[in-house]
């Protein structure tokens, strides 16, 4: 039968999925928590790993120029880890973390003399950030309730999570020819936001077939205690606050032996990015924002996976991802192509992967919120990944 050469947990089509993940993924998703870890065998499985990606985006003109700055996207890890629990023959509940959502640029003196360039020629006040990023966490617990139902099982999945978020943005000033190498950094910290995640499966083992959907809560952060530091000019710092939220998602997966030692696979997800119109802060009370005004964003994976023996097994997977900008940014169209293996090694499981993404061309603008004329080529983007996982 299909569904035993499957058994045991020689395959895991989810976790191997996560070896597509994006170079450069939509807006500024990146890690999701391995909540699939419950669908495996075993009453405790521990896997820990992580990825690296490189995305590769530099901007073709700046103002109607060429572009002389480097790459402005600067490299990241993702953190991923899970931890499962049988409480009973049908209940289960996974500890997981990873980091949800990121951004980390780091622009060249082109880009920022442009900003203000544009604000001179516009009467606006955009700061020349040079380095700009943030970054969050998540730590989570959902649990798994299952019972027969025909031929296969139905899960039921429910659980929360806080979220953390830090933002930092640097003032570069040598752009205004100050001969001060940082004017003030913008810094906003929410230690904690809460949210949840709800979910309903069926799977037939017999035939290594699963539908799963899984939703994901929108956060709202709420930044009251951040500065403003003025360090290298020798002030005080100034009172920052500021909030935002980060979106809800809904994600339809499946997979399916279609021949012995082979199972196909897929997901569709969505995810609200519509809901980040902007971010806002003030400084010393004076009222600032990020300007993204994006659109909601949709994630289609197709793959298939072969057992080559019972240590070693291999997966093929495409992924695209929408676009999210509407001209205040650049955060286009990518294509993704992943590959990974998955070896016994030792006491477990060995997973190994990698990515490349190809980053369609785009253009931000003044006319859509941007702090400057841009336009990008078509760019490249790559990342690896690995874990190890233990079962009991």
């Amino acid at each position: 039968m299909i569904g035993k050469i499957f058994k045991n947990g020689i395959l895991s089509v989810a976790a191997f999925a996560a070896f597509a993940t994006a170079a450069h993924a939509g807006g500024f998703s990146r890690g999701e928590a391995d909540t699939d870890i419950l669908f495996e065998s075993g009453d405790f499985i521990f896997r820990s790993g992580a990825t690296y990606i490189s995305p590769r985006r530099k901007f073709a003109t700046i103002a109607g120029a060429q572009g002389t700055d480097g790459v402005f996207t600067n490299d990241y890890w993702i953190p991923n880890i899970a931890a499962k629990i049988g409480v009973s023959e049908n209940f289960a509940c996974a500890l997981t973390y990873t980091q949800p959502f990121g951004g980390d640029a780091d622009y060249g003196k082109a880009a920022r003399m442009a900003i203000v360039l544009a604000n001179l020629a516009n009467s606006t006040q955009n700061a020349p950030y040079g380095e700009k990023g943030f970054d969050t966490n998540e730590y989570g617990a959902t649990c798994d309730v299952k019972f027969d139902a025909g031929a296969g099982k139905i899960h039921l999945l429910g659980g929360v999570f806080i979220q953390d978020f830090s933002y930092t943005a640097v003032n570069e000033a040598d752009t205004l020819g100050l001969g001060i190498a940082n004017y003030g950094t913008l810094h906003l910290e929410d230690d904690s936001a809460f949210g949840y995640r709800i979910g309903a499966a069926y799977e037939i083992t017999e035939y290594a077939l699963r539908v799963s959907l899984m939703y994901r809560s929108r956060v709202k952060h709420d930044a009251d205690e951040g500065y403003y530091d003025y360090q290298d000019l020798g002030t005080n710092l100034l009172p920052a606050s500021g909030y935002g939220t980060l979106p809800q998602s809904l994600k339809l997966s499946a997979q399916t032996g279609v021949a012995p030692g082979w199972l196909v696979y897929g997901s569709v997800k969505w995810t609200d990015w519509s809901v980040l119109d902007t971010l806002n802060y003030q400084i010393a009370g004076g009222p600032r924002e990020d300007v993204y005004n994006w659109k909601d964003g949709w994630t289609i994976q197709a793959g298939v996976a072969h057992v080559f023996n019972e240590k070693l097994t291999g997966t093929l997977n495409l992924t695209w991802d929408s676009g999210v900008s509407t001209g205040a940014d650049i955060y286009t169209d990518t294509w993704t192509l992943g590959a990974g293996v998955q070896a016994k090694v030792g006491p477990g499981d060995l997973r190994f992967g990698g990515a490349i993404s190809y980053l369609t061309s785009g253009k931000q603008s003044l006319s859509n919120g941007a702090t400057f004329d841009a336009t990008t080529d078509n760019d490249w983007a790559y990342g690896i990944t690995g874990s190890y996982k233990i079962s009991f």
